[in-house]
């Protein structure tokens, strides 16, 4: 039988064949063998050897080891594992890539500009929410006669709803959409907003408020999250930073309407005493239009693409994208334009199709559970990730400039109108009239009485009708035969007074609230009026509008900076420059001793800090990738709240105290922030991921 390996082993004296020769059997030698010399050697050197040692046979035959070919076979698979991963990289990274060739093909026109003008509306609706409960607490708190502790909380609980609604909206926003969390955020802010115009009792007027803000606080993390994702790389900067005046517009929209309709008494009805709807209601209700008008707005925008791509809906995708494609392009006159792109690169989505064949299976309540559950475990597995390693440092960072901006920012933002009614107050006090030991007999008292003081006199049959009493105070003093019809009063009080013989009729003058230590004797209280009534016509009250309405103003040529500059010098560069220049602002307002100079630095450093926000907001667009963006952008904008909610608790402790540790906490804030800022990475040129 002939061997079939012949053909693989030499004959003495036929030399060794090369690559292409000796047919089909014969391997790829080198054509430079080496030298016969050098196997002498080799052969040489062996020859020292032990007999005894262990040699493998097939040594000197060229067959390899065994534990040769397994190492050969483990490196083949390490490699092939290598090049799986690399391969799987690739796959990622290009579909940032294609799409963002996508949206320089579909171009910037028409469709964006509708967008920008929907989501503008609904971050209008976040503006005026942080105004509505200060502008109308003067009034509600006298309308519904709240303690200060209750106005205390009034004022915070906003802040509370946004913060919870930031986190809840910006975590849903990744797993449920963009547009779809956008819509419920705004339609329970529209209904609460309005049930709150309503509500006359304070615990169901903050219930609505808390849910009011926990409605609009997805608006800012879901609002720049769904535009960003619209535009395309040059244009992404300038154009978010456009979006930001809108959330100025909304302070402007809501002093000027406050500074319109509260201070007119007339323009509200009542349904007998239990029913009131003053005008300061109707201001609350007229600061929801935004929030409805940009609810109008979003029914008619589509879905978010690139989060339609996050959750393997790729024809979903493509539909939107060709939308925006021809929009933009029917509106430049070129409607002959085609969509080219045949096929979309999308990521893995296993769990969730997992997820969705249990949540078909079982009962209807089974069903509900597993879904919600599993969302809930989504959403918290999402937050959690933010803190993965390559995210950790830089999400540290962003999240300490987001607090020292807030902190300093929303502080100030409510120690300036503190501190002017302050200062008012101290020269109203300085201005008092003292009356001591004065006495008036038969007069009829029918003008208002106005920053007085009146100690031990007397009152004897006196008339004091159809009159206002604002900021008097008697002492000591004794009224006799006196009587009293339809007094209106504004921080009056009586105290260690006698009243003999006294007829209070229709007044607000309450036995409770108006007479410290008081003997009444033969006194009597008809028909007292019901409630806090209102004094609409304190000018202190209207400068507040004021000063609010030139606050909001002054931001606008920040913001307008900011746009031009943003994809010209970059984010950092603006977030440092604009929080630094921030600080110096809060440091010369050791110097300010008057009401306007208060206001000029004001304006000065919310124009100041205008731009350190639109820079924030960029950044924390572009720093996060498509899965983890709106998360990021809720936790952080919660965090963003939270430091509103302690500063405006710490600074408004100190007002009347001292104004240094308020300037001194803002300005280290701000300097600390703005410093840390330059440790971020730029993003102005990276593609959103």
């Amino acid at each position: 039988m002939d061997d079939p390996y012949q053909n693989n082993i030499n004959q003495p004296g036929e030399p060794y064949p090369t690559h292409g020769e000796g047919g089909e059997y014969t391997y790829p030698y080198q054509t430079d063998f080496p030298p016969r010399e050098e196997d002498d050697a080799a052969s040489d050197a062996t020859e020292g050897h032990d007999e005894d040692e262990q040699m493998y046979e097939g040594e000197y035959q060229g067959i390899p080891h065994p534990d040769e070919i397994k190492e050969a076979r483990r490196a083949a698979r390490r490699e092939a594992r290598t090049k799986a991963r690399m391969a799987a990289e690739v796959i990622e990274e290009t579909l940032p890539e294609q799409y963002e060739s996508i949206m320089e093909d579909c171009g910037h026109g028409r469709f964006q500009w509708t967008l920008f003008t929907v989501l503008g509306l609904a971050l209008m609706a976040d503006g005026v929410e942080c105004f509505v409960v200060s502008f109308a607490l003067p009034s509600a708190e006298k309308d519904m006669c709240l303690s200060n502790a209750d106005k205390g909380m009034l004022g915070l609980i906003v802040y509370v709803g946004m913060m919870i609604g930031a986190v809840v909206w910006g975590g849903l926003a990744d797993k449920l959409g963009r547009r779809q969390c956008l819509l419920y955020a705004l339609a329970i802010n529209c209904i609460f907003s309005f049930l709150s115009c309503f509500a006359q009792s304070y615990g169901f007027f903050i219930f609505f408020r808390l849910c009011s803000g926990i409605g609009i606080g997805g608006s800012i993390p879901v609002v720049y999250t769904y535009f960003a994702e619209f535009l395309q790389i040059d244009k992404r900067g300038e154009h978010l930073s456009w979006l930001c005046l809108f959330w100025m517009l909304g302070g402007l929209y809501a002093s000027f309407t406050a500074w319109g309709i509260i201070p007119h008494y007339g323009w509200g009805f009542s349904m007998g005493t239990e029913f009131q709807f003053h005008s300061w209601r109707v201001f609350v209700l007229v600061c929801f239009l935004p929030s409805v008008a940009a609810l109008a707005g979003l029914v008619f925008m589509p879905e978010s693409p690139r989060f339609l791509l996050e959750t393997a809906r790729h024809d979903e995708a493509w539909m939107v994208l060709r939308q925006v494609h021809d929009t933009n392009w029917r509106a430049k006159g070129e409607p002959e334009r085609v969509f080219q792109v045949s096929q979309l690169k999308i990521p893995e989505t296993q769990d969730d199709e997992f997820i969705e064949i249990q949540s078909e299976t079982g009962t209807a309540f089974q069903r509900f559970t597993v879904r919600h559950l599993t969302l809930v475990k989504q959403v918290m597995k999402n937050m959690m990730s933010l803190a993965a390693p390559d995210l950790r440092l830089h999400s540290l960072f962003i999240t300490i400039v987001w607090f020292t901006m807030a902190f300093s920012y929303y502080g100030l933002g409510a120690w300036f109108p503190d501190q002017i009614k302050y200062l008012q107050f101290e020269d109203y006090e300085s201005n008092v009239k003292i009356f001591h030991r004065e006495k008036v007999e038969r007069f009829h008292f029918n003008f208002t009485l106005q920053n007085q003081v009146h100690r031990e006199g007397e009152y004897i049959h006196d008339r004091f009708i159809n009159i206002e009493i604002k900021n008097v105070k008697f002492e000591e003093s004794l009224f006799e035969n006196c009587y009293f019809e339809d007094v209106r009063s504004t921080e009056t009080f009586f105290e260690n007074c006698t009243l003999k013989n006294t007829v209070f009729y229709n007044t607000d003058l309450w036995k409770d609230s108006k007479f410290f230590n008081c003997k009444l004797e033969n006194t009597t209280f008809l028909h007292p009026k019901k409630g806090c009534h209102l004094n609409f016509q304190e000018e202190n009250d209207i400068l507040i509008y004021l000063v609010c309405f030139l606050g909001s103003l002054s931001v606008i040529p920040g913001n307008i900076v900011a746009g031009l500059l943003m994809d010209k010098i970059g984010r950092l560069k603006i977030i440092g420059a604009s929080m630094l220049g921030s600080a110096v602002c809060t440091f010369f307002l050791l110097l300010c001793f008057s009401q306007w100079a208060v206001v000029l630095f004001q304006c000065l450093f919310f124009a100041a800090s205008a731009a350190a926000w639109n820079g924030i907001e960029v950044i924390t667009v572009e720093l996060y990738p498509a899965s983890k963006r709106a998360t990021a952008f809720g936790v952080l904008n919660g965090t963003c709240k939270l430091a509103a909610i302690l500063s405006t608790f710490i600074f408004g402790k100190f007002i009347g105290i001292t104004k240094i540790i308020p300037i001194i906490l803002s300005f280290s804030a701000l300097v600390c922030g703005g410093l840390l800022a330059f440790k971020l990475p730029e993003t102005r040129e990276v593609i959103l991921q």
